[in-house]
């Protein structure tokens, strides 16, 4: 046991920029950061916090995270668990893909293999526990529509299964912020299809994310959330605020619900930005609209 406990020590790296752990490429430094490439190195890790009374703090792609300028106090854990098991049967198909296993690369993987029902999610940036978390969407299909069930370990260590009603999936949100379970992997419900056919699908759906959003320049994805029968992005377009720059930070000239890092933004110049946003569609709409992307870290 102490073995493993050293060589988790050995793959710790101290004041690790997260910058270069986010698409946005914005944050501070984090005391402590690994690389997780397996439940055991997970649970080895966790175990490494809870003896040094630190904070836990897990991560994916980053591809919806703003960490704060200041950096984050404990350890950053990235989930890098990259299994992948497909098993056939004349009616369905069911997929269990590792936590850490990007979205793109199993849509890719899925087409090869001929497996439809997942080609609108195909695109989302991020990896599989990301999306699990956020019950991430696109083109009108979430995650929560093909998941079967998860693989999840608490910060104790014990590892259990829950079930798609057990993941209490809702608009960008599932049990697994609410509760301190890590996603380990995920079992998914797709059914037979046509290479060609899936392949032309993941091309509509890709190139219209090319003409329509600002994959040229880092963000966090779409910065707020939608409501019911409002397209927030063009509330913000109506305020004029298109192009809009606080610091590094702009309003998208392609989408206006799009914050980009354009020129080195800081955190804090996109805190700022979308608390203007925020003021400005209240002022003009007299609605309240929320951010979508997650901040963590020292304020």
């Amino acid at each position: 046991m102490l073995k493993n406990t050293l060589n988790i020590e050995e793959k710790i790296i101290f004041d690790e920029p997260m910058k270069n752990h986010t698409t946005f490429k914005i944050g501070g430094k984090a005391d402590e950061f690994i690389v997780v490439n397996s439940e055991e190195e997970l649970k080895q890790a966790t175990k490494y916090a809870k003896e040094k009374k630190i904070p836990i703090y897990i991560i994916g792609n980053g591809s919806n995270l703003l960490v704060t300028d200041k950096g984050i106090r404990g350890l950053v854990i990235k989930i890098n668990i990259q299994n992948l098991k497909i098993e056939k049967n004349e009616k369905e198909v069911q997929v269990t893909v590792g936590a850490g296993y990007k979205m793109m690369g199993l849509g890719i993987k899925l087409a090869t293999q001929e497996i439809t029902g997942f080609e609108e999610l195909s695109g989302v940036p991020g990896t599989i526990g990301g999306a699990i978390y956020m019950n991430a969407g696109a083109y009108g299909k979430e995650i929560k529509d093909v998941v079967i069930s998860t693989k999840c370990m608490d910060l104790e260590g014990n590892i259990f299964k829950l079930s798609n009603k057990e993941q209490e999936f809702e608009y960008r949100t599932s049990i697994f912020q609410k509760k301190n379970y890590i996603v380990l992997e995920t079992t998914l419900k797709l059914e037979h299809g046509e290479k060609q056919k899936i392949e032309n699908k993941m091309n509509e759906y890709l190139n219209s994310r090319k003409e329509k959003q600002p994959l040229e320049l880092p963000s966090a994805g779409s910065s707020f959330k939608r409501q019911e029968g409002i397209i927030t992005a063009k509330l913000i377009d109506e305020c004029g605020l298109k192009g809009f720059k606080i610091g590094g930070a702009k309003i998208s000239e392609k989408h206006a619900g799009f914050i980009v890092n354009y020129d080195n933004a800081t955190a804090e110049d996109v805190l700022n930005l979308v608390k203007y946003v925020k003021e400005k569609v209240y002022e003009k709409h007299g609605v309240k609209i929320e951010e979508e992307i997650k901040i963590i870290g020292e304020k």
